[in-house]
């Protein structure tokens, strides 16, 4: 049993069940023993890999993309280059590199990254040593004032969904308790949510049909529309997850790039949940902002010159360099890999038009 699993068992024989939501913020930000505030669990040697780390290319282009950004908001003496959930630093690193291209670009781009692991602010520091001096965050509410752009990779998947089941009785949260042998479990609540949470057609859903919702995602994205819409810019965001609301769960848990248990010893595997992207355009189009798409990965990274970057990329190199950059390629962007299942979506104000989209 880890540290942490004892310490929800006694939270939960204490107060009861908690919810789906509530064991999510746990497993994954709980000060001592939580998975993202005690370790770095990106690239080979951890749990998962994302797509900075997979090629170069990818944060390559999301630069070429920032400055087509700058630019469309009348390059602006001062903005604010935004990153949540930066893991090593790996993106900012070839987002500014890429950014070179346009010397006002770098001149105006003052570094934030919002990041509450300790031990990932040290990478990101390390990662990105001649290229910036990033002030760090805990809450996109502690950004500065003034235009932005914000880029979100993986950020939104592993922020505390709710999850709410179809049953005999009706819609009731999904909860986690304790099993007869005193063992984490989920269980039904007997709290029935207001229907106008669920996504439509709730009402005539089938027995057993699962409603997921990202509160905290939507809240965030709707800060972000609002900021934007105050001081002007553009945020970014790559995440897996789907353009329509439904039904269904995808709660899954993640250690040493396989699948697991995400209730067997917590705070040792990666918790995360797709992303409603419906949602999250829904929340910043309600706040006054303009979105574009969501469009998928491979359709996004293919506008942006995936395709041209890697030819040069792989230009007078060896072949087996060459083999591994139209690997990396068919990772970013083939329908069987991340192209399809991965979205790309912007939100901007003024209304903007960017490439990619």
């Amino acid at each position: 049993m880890t540290a942490l699993e004892d310490k929800i068992i006694r939270l939960i024989g204490a107060v009861g069940p908690i919810s789906v939501a509530d064991y999510m913020s746990l497993v994954l930000s709980d000060p001592d023993h939580g998975y993202y505030t005690t370790r770095t669990a990106i690239g080979l040697e951890g749990d998962f890999i994302t797509a900075p780390e997979i090629s170069q290319m990818f944060g390559e282009l999301i630069g070429i993309w920032c400055v087509a950004a700058y630019e469309a908001l009348g390059r602006p003496a001062r903005l604010s280059l935004v990153e949540l959930g930066p893991g090593r630093g790996t993106l900012m690193a070839d987002l500014l590199r890429a950014g070179r291209v346009d010397p006002g670009f770098i001149r105006a781009a003052e570094v934030h990254l919002v990041e509450i692991s300790p031990e990932l602010r040290r990478r990101q520091a390390a990662g990105l040593t001649g290229l910036a001096s990033p002030i760090w965050h805990d809450r996109i509410d502690d950004l500065p004032d003034g235009p932005l752009i914000v880029v979100a990779n993986e950020f939104f998947d592993a922020l505390p969904i709710r999850q709410f089941v179809r049953s005999e009785r009706g819609w009731r949260e999904r909860v986690v308790g304790l099993d007869d042998d005193g063992n984490l479990a989920f269980g039904i609540g007997a709290a029935a949510p207001d229907l106008a949470l669920l996504p439509a057609g709730a009402a005539e859903a089938p027995l057993g049909a699962v409603a997921e919702i990202n509160r905290p995602a939507e809240a965030i994205v709707g800060t972000l529309a609002h900021r934007l819409v105050q001081h002007g810019g553009a945020a970014l965001i790559f995440d897996y997850g789907h353009v329509k609301s439904g039904f269904g769960e995808t709660l899954q848990a993640v250690r040493a790039h396989h699948y697991a248990d995400p209730l067997r010893e917590p705070g040792e595997c990666d918790l995360t949940a797709h992303v409603d992207f419906d949602r999250l355009a829904r929340a910043a189009t309600a706040e006054g902002a303009a979105v574009l798409g969501p469009v998928t990965q491979g359709d996004f990274l293919l506008a942006m010159g995936l395709t041209e970057r890697a030819g040069a990329l792989g230009s007078g190199r060896s072949a087996e360099d060459q083999a591994n950059i139209v690997a990396a390629v068919e990772r970013l962007a083939g329908p069987d890999e991340m192209g399809t299942l991965f979205k790309a979506m912007a939100v901007t104000h003024p209304p903007l038009a960017l490439p990619g989209f």
